[in-house]
Parts: structure tokens; C-alpha cells; sequence
């Protein structure tokens, strides 16, 4: 009786449906081969099979070839693809055993046969024509097929290399997806042009999730393929993102402050590096929009700013850069690396970069602007270009400023942060890029509070970066009392308060001239209203301005009573129109509230300030109080 034995097996994949063998006798009942005594052993790894010469030999040429000696009794084969699983089936298959070919073996079948020579020569319809039919059939055929057997055949390289079957299905998974985006696309135009509700339609990247069992070389080849054949970038953006997502889970440190607890083992960092440069290379080639998300270009930039290469990293902080207007404040706080010798929290020098790539493309865009500006001149086209806020482009540099502010908001906290990278930062942006600079002002008071015992001069050059003109009431306000900032800051901003006031009341005054310069004389102007020669230097006195903002105190509140009356009047003079009689009693009437009027306007020498006291109570008439601090 024929007796084979087996040693123990261990399964080669993850779920894998595979033989339970073992050490014990296998009769006749279960392998049905002849009563003659076996005479050949097979040692294939760990496992012995104690076989017979003739089924062995009528086809395979391999054992043929071992066997030219009649003698011989014991072969041993240590790289059979598959292992001794796949020897058995073999084996069972020469013994003339019906074997089920299926999607879990029919890789490494396929190899095994290759390795053992079952081909036609040796004999009709052998393991290799079989194998070979069920793969053209059933795995080319079809995606989810093809991925599975090309993660079969990871464990059997080279031999799967040298059958060119890692290619075939490389190509196989490449074309059929891009059949399946014609398809859909062709069903869309069906559905338009006939008017029909569009049934709900399979998602294109619903094999992308598979690709995630393969190894980053297979993995790499497949995306690349399916670039080749023309699948949608968007498509190709979920697919690297699902696959970087599966790949590195356990790997992805969020938190700076965890990282430096936490110990990854040389291994685990070099993975997570091939892994990261392996995905930005596939990525979608970019513009101005790009189907990959900020968050995903951010996330590859955090991991790899401490493994990762020069290069690498230079790819992400352009791609980054270009498409800066979709960013939150999240994806730019870069942590720093624990490697190098910087010790502060985020990596300024990163976001430095970023900006600046954002700012070249902005000035590109402004330098084509002015060429198509001058080309339509030259045609007898001579309209103002007019500085659109709504616009795209400058809608990206007001977001892009909003992100930077907050920024420097988040980063003045850390307290190792030197004041040149703080001031790089904020002189970063051109002046047309903020309207208000209340943002600004935020971060700086911020980063005083947070630094205080910075030098004098350092505390000037970092408030010279704040446009005092932009600053909103509120601001101007907090400023003006704020001790950490210089005196010279705190009577910049009382100067420029005290014209934008003083103009608000010249507007004022002009447009009810203008209502009733029909009926009275022209109102007296202040002496030196507005911001003429005579205006005094921020550098005077400080004593002196804070007088003349009591005096303007008083006098804009003595305006203010005089234009309640005045509306009051202006009601009582409604309802004497609509009386049925007005003659002579409406006309008097009238006249008299017109010499009202003009008494309003008629308090002499109004004197000019250089600058509204910046408090509340310099226009507690005008607002209502409230603290505006960030301390």
C-alpha cells in the first residue's frame, strides 16, 4: 500500500483556505494509488511525500531529469513555488486525482507546474495547459480576480516573474478598469439623451479597496498601469488615499508631543518612508486645482518631514503651495523634526516655503494679467481695470491671509519661536493681501504676551508689521490701552483713529451741507480739517493729544444733541406737509426750523486733533462698550 507522509503546514496567506495535513497515513480510500510499496521519497521543505517513480515521471520533466538513475530512491526539491501544498496537488494531479482549480491556487499551481515541467511534451493535458486555461477564463476576465491572484503570486516571485504572470494581470486590472470609466461614461450620455432617471451608479474606484492587500511593488506597478491607460485622476487620488490609509495604520503619529514618547522601531520608519515617497510619486500630476485633498497632502507632509528625502518633501510643499486657498489651519501646522536641532513646535521654515511658492504663483498670474491688460490697450481698449474683491484669484489671497494670521496666532504661543521667524512671516504677504489687519494685531499681541521679556527694538520691528490704517475700531481700541505694545505703536494708532474720525464728521457735515444749500449760507470750516500740512507728528506729545481728544469729546457731543433736536423738528415738519391748509402758519413754521438748522452748524472754530483717544469712552455716543482684548 502506497503511504505518504506530510509534515506540518503552515498556511502561507492571510485566510487562506489551505490543506490541513499532517504526520499521519494517508490510505488508499483517501489517495487512491496502487498496492505497490513507494519507491521514491520527495523532500519539499520540511514536509517528505513517499511516492512512486512512474506517475511522477509520465509528467513532470523536472523529476524526470533527477531521475535518470534507476537507483536512486530519495529527490529532494526545496524551492518548489507554493511550497509542499502546492507539491501535493501536483502530485495528486500525476496520480491521475481530480484536483479543484480554483482563485486561492491557481497561482501558485500554475508556478508549480512551471517549476516541475508538467507541460505537453511530457504529457496531454497537463497541470500547465489546465491552469493556464482557468486563468485566461475566470481571473483575467475580471478585477476583483485579477487582484487576488496578483497577491498570490508575491510569495511565489521570481517564478511568477519569469512566467510574465505578474504582468499579464497587471495589464489585465489596467484595461478593465479603464473599460469600465468608458462604460460608465457611455451609460451617463444614454441617460442624458433619453431623458431617464440615471440609476444609482457603482462607485469607479470600488476595486481601488482591494489593492490594499497587495505589497507596495505590486501596488506601485498597478497604479502606474492604470495612469498609463487614462483613469480619472480622481479616481487614482481615492485609490492612493485608501491604500496609504490601510498601509500605515499604526504608523501615523498626529500629535507632535506623542511623537517624542513613542518609539518607532527602525523598521516601522523605514516602511513609513517607502510608503510616502512611493505615493507622491504616483500622484495625480497638479495645476492651480488639484483632485487631491489638502488634508491628504498635508497628512504625507507631517509623515514625512522626519523620513522622508529632500526631494519628497519639496513635492508636497509645492503641490501644497498651489493649491494653499483650500488649506485650514490644521493641515499647516507642520510639527517640527525630532531629529534635527530646531526646538520649536511647528517647522516655520516649511510654511515659509509654502507661502512663498503660493505668493510666485500669484505674482505669475498678476505679470499675464498686466500682458493681457497692455495687448487690449494697444486695440483702442482703454477700461479701468477695476480691483475686484470677488474675483477668484483675489478671494484666494484674502483666504490665503485669513490662514496666515491664524497661523501666526497658533505658533505665538510657542515660546522658543524667535522673533526674526515670527517677523519673516508677517512681512510675507504683500499689503494688498489683508483689508484689516485685526488678525494680524491679534497674533503679534499674542506673541508679546507670550515673549515679554523680548528687547525694545525687537517689540518695534514686530509692530511695524501691523498697518495701523487697517485696523477696525474695536482693535484701535484695545491698542490704544494695550502697555505691551511701544508708545510709539499706541499714538500711531490715536493719529490715524483721529483722521479717520475727523473725516467721518467732514462726510457728515458736507452731505448735510449739501441737503441744504438751498435754504442757508455755507457752514464754517474747522481750520486745518483733514489731513493737511498743518496735521501735528505722531512723535508730539502725548499729553497734548489726549487734551484735544477731550476737547473733541465734548464738541461731538454737543453735535449730538443738536441732531436729535434736529430730527425731532424734522418729524413735527412732516406732519405740518400733510395738514390740509398749510398758507402762511406752514410757512413760518418752516422758516423757523430752517434758522434751527442752521444754528446746528454755526459753533466756531471747531479745532482739528491728530487722533481719537482709542478708548470707549471717546465713542461710547457711537457704539456700544465692549472689551476687546486677547489677554
Amino acid at each position: 500500500m502506497g503511504l505518504v507522509t506530510v509534515g506540518e503546514l503552515k498556511p502561507t496567506f492571510t485566510g487562506k483556505r489551505g490543506f490541513r495535513l499532517n504526520s499521519s497515513i494517508r490510505h488508499a480510500s483517501e489517495w487512491p494509488i496502487s498496492d505497490v510499496s513507494s519507491d521514491l521519497t520527495v523532500q519539499v521543505g520540511s514536509s517528505s511525500f513517499c511516492l512512486h517513480k512512474f506517475p511522477l515521471v509520465s509528467r513532470s520533466g523536472k523529476i524526470r531529469k533527477l531521475l535518470t538513475d534507476s537507483k536512486t530512491s530519495s529527490i529532494c526539491l526545496p524551492s518548489v513555488p507554493g511550497g509542499a501544498e502546492a507539491f501535493e496537488l501536483a502530485a495528486k494531479f500525476c496520480y491521475g486525482i481530480n484536483i479543484e482549480i480554483n482563485l486561492l491556487n491557481v497561482a501558485k499551481l500554475r508556478c508549480a507546474s512551471h517549476y516541475l515541467e508538467m507541460t505537453e511534451e511530457f504529457s496531454e493535458e497537463n497541470l500547465a495547459i489546465k491552469t493556464e486555461h482557468f486563468f485566461k477564463g475566470t481571473i483575467l476576465p475580471s478585477i476583483s480576480n485579477s487582484i487576488l491572484a496578483l497577491h498570490h503570486c508575491e510569495a511565489l516571485v521570481p517564478v511568477s516573474e519569469d512566467l510574465n504572470l505578474v504582468n499579464r494581470l497587471v495589464i489585465a486590472i489596467a484595461n478593465n478598469a479603464c473599460k469600465e470609466q468608458l462604460t460608465s461614461g457611455l451609460l451617463k450620455l444614454d441617460y442624458t439623451f433619453s431623458g431617464a432617471n440615471i440609476e444609482p451608479e457603482t462607485p469607479l474606484d470600488w476595486w481601488g479597496k482591494s489593492l490594499a492587500v497587495l505589497n507596495l511593488d505590486f501596488f506601485q506597478r498597478v497604479v502606474s498601469a492604470v495612469k498609463s491607460k487614462g483613469l480619472r485622476q480622481d479616481v487614482i487620488s481615492k485609490i492612493l488615499i485608501s491604500y496609504t490609509n490601510k498601509s500605515l495604520q499604526g504608523l501615523i503619529i498626529r500629535d507632535p508631543k506623542l511623537d517624542k514618547e513613542r518609539v518607532i522601531d527602525l523598521e516601522s520608519k523605514k516602511k513609513q518612508r517607502m510608503i510616502v515617497e512611493t505615493v507622491v510619486r504616483l500622484l495625480p500630476t497638479q495645476g492651480r486645482r488639484s483632485s487631491v485633498p489638502m488634508a491628504f497632502l498635508s497628512s504625507l507632509l507631517k509623515m514625512g518631514i522626519a523620513t522622508s528625502s529632500g526631494s519628497c518633501r519639496s513635492e508636497l510643499e509645492r503641490r501644497i503651495g498651489l493649491q494653499l486657498d483650500q488649506a485650514i489651519l490644521e493641515d499647516v501646522l507642520i510639527p517640527t523634526n525630532l531629529n534635527g536641532n530646531n526646538n520649536t513646535m511647528y517647522d516655520t521654515d516649511s510654511i515659509l516655503r509654502i507661502f512663498s511658492i503660493f505668493l510666485n504663483l500669484d505674482e505669475e498670474d498678476d505679470e499675464e494679467e498686466q500682458d493681457q491688460q497692455h495687448h487690449r490697450n494697444r486695440f483702442g481698449d482703454e477700461t479701468e481695470m477695476i480691483y475686484d474683491f470677488d474675483s477668484p484669484k483675489q478671494s484666494a489671497i484674502l483666504k490665503v491671509s485669513k490662514l496666515m494670521d491664524n497661523y501666526l496666532a497658533e505658533i505665538a504661543l510657542d515660546p522658543n519661536l524667535t522673533t526674526s521667524k515670527f517677523i519673516a512671516l508677517a512681512e510675507l504677504l504683500p499689503d494688498h493681501a489683508r483689508i484689516i489687519s485685526d488678525g494680524l494685531y491679534r497674533a503679534v499681541d499674542i506673541y508679546l504676551k507670550v515673549h515679554p521679556n523680548i528687547k525694545d527694538s525687537e517689540r518695534y520691528r514686530l509692530c511695524k508689521t501691523i498697518d495701523s490704517q487697517k485696523l477696525s475700531q474695536e482693535a484701535c481700541s484695545h491698542a490704544a490701552q494695550n502697555e505691551r505694545l511701544p508708545v510709539q505703536m499706541a499714538v500711531q494708532v490715536l493719529y490715524f483713529e483721529q483722521i479717520r474720525l475727523r473725516n467721518a464728521m467732514s462726510s457728515s457735515i458736507g452731505s448735510t451741507q449739501f441737503l441744504f444749500s438751498g435754504n442757508c449760507h455755507q457752514f464754517p470750516q474747522r481750520a486745518g480739517s483733514g489731513a493737511g500740512s498743518g496735521a501735528i507728528s505722531p512723535r508730539d506729545n502725548y499729553a497734548s493729544v489726549r487734551r484735544e481728544n477731550r476737547e473733541l469729546k465734548l464738541e461731538v457731543a454737543r453735535m449730538r444733541m443738536r441732531l436729535t433736536d434736529l430730527e425731532k423738528d424734522h418729524i413735527s415738519i412732516k406732519q405740518e406737509l400733510v395738514k390740509s391748509n398749510p398758507g402762511t402758519k406752514l410757512f413760518k413754521s418752516f422758516a423757523k426750523k430752517i434758522s434751527k438748522l442752521n444754528s446746528l452748524f454755526s459753533f466756531s472754530s471747531l479745532k482739528p486733533s491728530l487722533s481719537a483717544k482709542a478708548s470707549t469712552g471717546s465713542r461710547f455716543l457711537f457704539q456700544r462698550k465692549r472689551r476687546h482684548s486677547v489677554s
